[in-house]
């Protein structure tokens, strides 16, 4: 029996074809893993090389290599070895091994049962003496294995290279053909049809694998009998840590009152999802909760359990904690549980937005628990899919797909954005492809002409998912139970949510009076998010038209020219923007200014706008990104 793993191992999620978590698929690689399987095949199948016969006076520096050395012999001379004997003493251990021909002796007779039909297997023994025997001895502080008697005379036919090939000492299935047949078998496909396929894989004939139907199907029983002790040690292991961890849970709220915790029983009373957070973790969110990153891309290997992490962002850019899950599977029901538990952490503050992976069983209950929420997807999960999707369906068309897809993804306006991915989809031949049909139909929650208008505080950026990834691995670090994990979980979140941060000395790059009030009242993280705008602010310029609106271009982009309406505190945009607020929010700007004394940032446009004319211009620029 297989003991199970003593570490908590996590893995992120990658499902294969089958549907099976457990079971998932390296892309990389794989291909050249599999030439090196079947070149494996090939070596085993060619002829050995003329070799040395052993001898009596023989030396080897151990009888494994003594055992080696006799079975490739064997393989040479149409027959097979096993070892028989060995003798030990307290002083040299073991000291003496016996080698023979797998037709060694004669089988012992066996009693038939009574009353049954008995299949009378004859044996293949037949008392041949064709043997190695070994010594070990002791030369000069070195154990030294001598071969003291040899006879290579059969009394049985010896087989020819095709046969003996066949014998079981020498039918091996590889790690490579394991790890195919598995995913084969899980897949539904039956034993001969996966002898078959291996052998379309390596371009051999029928019959000339190096190992037989019957040693596939043996491989396949003896390893879902061992799945299934293993899968039965770990729901006992499951079920004692999960308890562990809800001991954990309740002696933490009786030495902290504000600490949180929730968890569900199955039908059986047994713990199956379990959700908490910590009183700095809610602080936190009640000054930057509008906008949520739910990772949910781990799960552990021993105990089957999805990880869930609630994260943000504060006003030094760095990532802080404020709460995690743990789910027995990702069904809608389970995410929703898990949602209405961090809802219920946070006093019921819904977020503006919240960013998640690709997965639909979440992307159902966010609809369903947050309605009023933004749901997004950030580019960076995609692309790390696309490869996997799209590259052998596209071939040599992969790159250039990936560059117009790139472009589409900028694409300012939702009619320009549908009218070009429809030419993209006819232009690559994907009409039909799944994923492409995914894509399109969670446009909105991942395409940026869908997503003007909203603030996500740069959470979408590749920057942001490294910091995600950094924390993670904080948490991550092989933990012996769920209980420590528990323990790890705590101190990399108060860790995160207290870090240090050195004072930096910031530059003024514009000389506007804006930007100068800016460096007084925002923290370094929020002044440069602020002074990029107003660099890029400076490569368009405006034109007022006689109704007091702008006509704002790029002094390159000719082409792009936009109409901005200033009316009253708000500023309209024809490309689909907001009021001022929601466009100043996209400079994660918002919570830092409400921190130092302004009531909204409309507080900070006025002041700038009414006195200072160029202040003003810059400010309907802003509108125009």
């Amino acid at each position: 029996m297989t003991s199970v793993p003593s570490k908590n191992i996590w893995i992120r999620r990658q499902q294969c074809p089958c549907g099976d978590w457990k079971c998932y698929v390296a892309y990389e690689g794989d291909a050249e893993e599999t030439s090196l399987a079947s070149q494996l095949v090939k070596n085993d199948m060619a002829p050995l090389e003329a070799m040395v016969a052993p001898y009596v006076g023989m030396v080897f520096k151990s009888d494994d290599d003594a055992f080696e050395y006799y079975g490739n012999f064997a393989r040479k001379n149409g027959f097979s070895i096993r070892k028989e004997r060995s003798r030990l003493s307290p002083q040299l251990g073991i000291y003496k091994r016996d080698f023979v021909c797998y037709r060694s002796g004669f089988a012992p007779a066996k009693k038939k049962p009574t009353g049954e039909h008995h299949r009378d297997r004859k044996s293949v023994r037949c008392g041949c003496d064709a043997k190695m025997y070994l010594s070990k001895e002791i030369v000069e502080g070195v154990s030294q294995w001598f071969v003291v008697q040899f006879s290579n005379v059969h009394n049985h036919e010896l087989l020819e290279d095709d046969q003996v090939r066949l014998l079981p000492a020498y039918r091996k299935i590889q790690e490579a053909d394991q790890e195919r047949i598995l995913l084969l078998s899980k897949a539904g496909f039956p034993i001969h049809r996966i002898v078959k396929v291996l052998e379309l894989e390596k371009g051999i004939q029928g019959g000339q694998l190096p190992f037989l139907e019957r040693d596939v199907r043996n491989f396949v029983q003896n390893r879902k009998k061992v799945v299934q002790e293993n899968d039965a040690l770990l729901t006992e292991k499951r079920e004692t840590d999960t308890m562990e961890l809800l001991e954990a849970c309740k002696a933490t709220k009786e030495t902290d009152e504000d600490f949180v915790y929730d968890f569900t029983v199955d039908e059986n009373d047994k713990v199956e999802n379990i959700a908490w957070s910590y009183g700095d973790s809610i602080n936190a969110y009640t000054m930057f909760g509008d906008v949520v990153y739910f990772d949910t891309t781990n799960r552990s290997i021993t105990y089957g359990m999805l990880f869930g992490a609630w994260l943000g962002i504060d006003n030094h850019g760095r990532t802080i904690f404020y709460g995690c899950v743990l789910l027995q599977d990702e069904t809608p029901r389970s995410f929703s549980w898990a949602l209405q538990a961090f809802l219920r952490f946070m006093r019921g503050r819904c977020p503006q937005a919240i960013l998640t992976d690709l997965d639909p069983g979440l992307r159902d209950a966010i609809t369903s628990e947050l309605p009023g929420t933004k749901h997004v997807t950030s580019l960076w999960n995609i692309l790390s899919k696309l490869p996997s999707w799209l590259s052998l369906p596209l071939g040599s068309r992969y790159a250039e797909f990936k560059s117009e897809f790139d472009v589409l993804y900028r694409v300012d306006n939702v009619d320009e954005f549908e009218l070009r991915w429809n030419q993209m989809v006819s232009m690559f031949g994907l009409g039909s492809d799944k994923h492409i049909a995914l894509l399109f139909s969670l446009r909105t929650s991942w395409a940026l002409s869908y997503m003007r208008g909203y603030f996500l505080a740069q959470m979408a950026s590749q920057s942001y998912s490294k910091s995600v990834d950094a924390f993670l691995k904080g948490v991550f670090s092989a933990q012996t139970c769920l209980r420590s994990f528990f323990e790890q979980v705590g101190i990399t979140a108060n860790f995160q949510n207290h870090a240090r941060l050195e004072m930096q000395y910031m530059h003024i790059k514009t000389c506007i009076p804006i930007e100068e009030h800016a460096r007084s009242i925002l923290t370094p993280f929020a002044f440069n998010a602020l002074q990029n705008e107003l660099v890029l602010a400076m490569q368009y310029a405006t034109s007022e038209m006689a109704d007091g609106s702008y006509i704002v271009r790029h002094f390159k982009k000719m082409d792009g020219e936009r109409l901005v309406i200033p009316e009253d505190e708000q500023i309209r945009c024809s490309y689909g923007g907001g009021k001022a607020l929601q466009l100043f929010m996209k400079m994660a700007v918002l919570k830092m200014v409400r921190m130092h004394g302004f009531e909204n940032i409309n507080a900070l446009l006025k002041l700038y706008s009414q006195n200072h004319p160029l202040q003003r211009s810059v400010l309907i620029m802003f509108a125009a990104n």
